[in-house]
């Protein structure tokens, strides 16, 4: 799916005039899965998908990305035909920091340790996606993304 979207980004740039370079990291460490460029505008973007139907109401953002100029969190939507849209969209304005996520909720691992429980992933916050605006298109997640 997130080859899908960026596709549909590069797509809408070049239809646009507006040119966008995609590059990606080398190695998981930061929590984005690609950079994103465009004229003086540069986003570290998480991707995460989800079926349109599917059940999850937040998403585990890093805080790293928190550290990044304009970092940002992507969630792609898709239907059963892998139509993609619409988007939620966690982030500020092209140019201002990822919004504070300190009062979020620590994230757990997903896997129990012999005791039970399951522990603290502190580098991860659940973030509800009630923080996540919702978009339609993919004009308007480029808007968001780098501005009009």
């Amino acid at each position: 799916m997130e080859h899908l979207f960026i596709g549909e980004l590069l797509k809408a740039s070049w239809k646009s005039g507006r040119y966008i370079e995609v590059s990606r990291p080398e190695a998981d460490r930061s929590g984005y899965d690609v950079i994103l460029e465009r004229g003086d505008v540069i986003r570290h973007v998480q991707l995460k998908t989800r079926k349109s139907d599917g059940e999850a109401r937040k998403q585990n953002v890093h805080t790293l990305l928190g550290e990044k100029a304009s970092g940002c969190v992507v969630v792609i939507l898709f239907d059963d035909e892998l139509r993609l849209g619409p988007f939620l969209y966690f982030g500020s304005a092209p140019g201002d920091p990822l919004p504070a996520m300190t009062a979020m909720p620590v994230a757990k691992h997903t896997k129990r340790n012999k005791e039970g429980n399951r522990s603290d992933r502190p580098a991860l916050r659940e973030v509800s996606h009630k923080h996540f605006l919702e978009v339609n298109g993919i004009a308007d997640i480029m808007e968001r993304l780098f501005g009009a």
